[in-house]
C-alpha cells in the first residue's frame, strides 16, 4: 500500500477540530487546522487555557473531538475502536507533567512496567532494554531507588526513561520543565533535543518555558482563542508582529489577555459609596 506525500511528510494532522469539554460550553479548539512534520520537534505555546494540553489529549484518544479529524499517520484517532486505539497508543510515549511516576515501584520496575505490559519479552532482554533506556538518561546507576528517594529532576528523567521504553513514534511533552531548578531544567531540554535526534522520533512539547523552548524546537506553534495565533520557526514567533503573539513572548502584562476576568461593573458590585469607602480603609464611623 503506498502512502500518500502528505501522510509522509506529517506524522500529525489536526483537520478543521473543534473541541468543547461539554455541550453548550465554550469551544476549546474552533475549527484548528495543524500539521506535525515527522523527526521534529514541534512545540505548542500559549497563555493557560489555550487549548494546548487539550491537543495532547486528542492525539492520545482520551478526548473525542466535536468535529473534524484527529490523523496518527494517516489514520483517524476519534473513529478508532479499543483494539486500534491501544495498538495506536504503543507508538506514541508520554512524559506527564511532574512525572507520574508510581511510587510503590523502583525506578527500574517503573521502566519496565510497559514492556512487561505490552510485550512477550524474557526478563533478560527486558533488563537489557531498561538499563539502555536508564543509560540514555543517565540514570542507570540509579535503577534500585525508589521515587521518594530522588529529585524531581530525576523523576522527570525516570519518567522519560519509561516513556521511550517501547521506542515509540512520538513522544509528547507536558509541561516538561515546570519545577525543575536551572540545571535540571537545561538537562531535560538537551535530552528532549537529543533523544529527538537520535532515536528519529517525532516530539510534541506543551511548555510554557519560552527560552528553552524556543532553544530545542524546531517549530512552535502559539496557540489562543481555539485557533492558532502564529506558527513557525523559534525566530520567525519571536518577531511576530500578532499583539498577542508579541505580548506572550515578551511577556508584557499589558495585551490582548487581560489581567481582569470579565465581571460587572465594580459600582455595580459594591455599590458606589461601599467603593469609595472600601479604598479610604473602610467606612468612616
Amino acid at each position: 500500500m503506498t502512502t500518500t506525500p502528505a501522510a509522509t511528510e506529517h506524522l500529525l494532522q489536526l483537520q478543521q477540530v473543534s473541541f468543547a469539554y461539554s455541550s453548550g460550553q465554550r469551544l476549546i479548539l474552533d475549527r484548528l487546522s495543524l500539521n506535525v512534520p515527522r523527526g521534529k520537534v514541534t512545540a505548542l505555546m500559549g497563555a493557560s487555557g489555550g487549548g494546548k494540553t487539550t491537543v495532547l489529549r486528542l492525539i492520545g484518544g482520551q478526548q473525542r473531538a466535536s468535529s473534524g479529524q484527529v490523523l496518527f499517520d494517516g489514520q483517524d484517532v476519534g473513529t478508532m475502536d479499543s483494539a486500534a486505539l491501544y495498538a495506536t497508543r504503543r507508538r506514541m510515549g508520554m512524559l506527564f507533567q511532574f512525572g507520574a511516576l508510581f511510587t510503590d515501584l523502583s525506578v527500574y520496575d517503573n521502566v519496565a512496567f510497559a514492556l512487561r505490559e505490552h510485550t512477550e519479552l524474557d526478563e533478560a532482554l527486558i533488563r537489557d532494554i531498561v538499563l539502555m533506556k536508564l543509560d540514555a538518561v543517565g540514570l542507570r546507576g540509579a535503577r534500585d531507588l525508589m521515587p521518594a528517594q530522588i529529585s524531581g529532576g530525576m523523576a522527570r528523567r525516570v519518567a522519560l526513561a519509561r516513556a521511550i521504553a517501547l521506542d515509540p513514534e512520538l513522544i509528547m511533552y507536558d509541561e516538561p520543565f515546570a519545577g525543575l531548578d536551572p540545571i535540571s531544567l537545561g538537562t531535560a531540554a538537551q535530552l528532549i533535543r537529543q533523544l529527538n535526534d537520535t532515536l528519529g522520533i517525532t516530539s510534541v512539547v506543551v511548555s510554557h518555558d519560552l527560552e528553552e523552548t524556543f532553544r530545542i524546537a524546531d517549530r512552535v506553534v502559539i496557540l489562543a482563542n481555539g485557533a492558532i495565533a502564529a506558527e513557525g520557526t523559534p525566530d520567525e514567533v519571536r518577531h511576530s508582529q500578532d499583539p498577542l503573539v508579541h505580548q506572550f513572548v515578551h511577556a508584557l502584562s499589558q495585551g490582548p489577555v487581560k489581567f481582569h476576568y470579565p465581571a460587572p461593573d465594580v459600582e455595580a458590585d459594591f455599590g458606589p459609596r461601599s467603593f469609595s469607602d472600601s479604598r479610604r480603609g473602610g467606612p468612616r464611623q
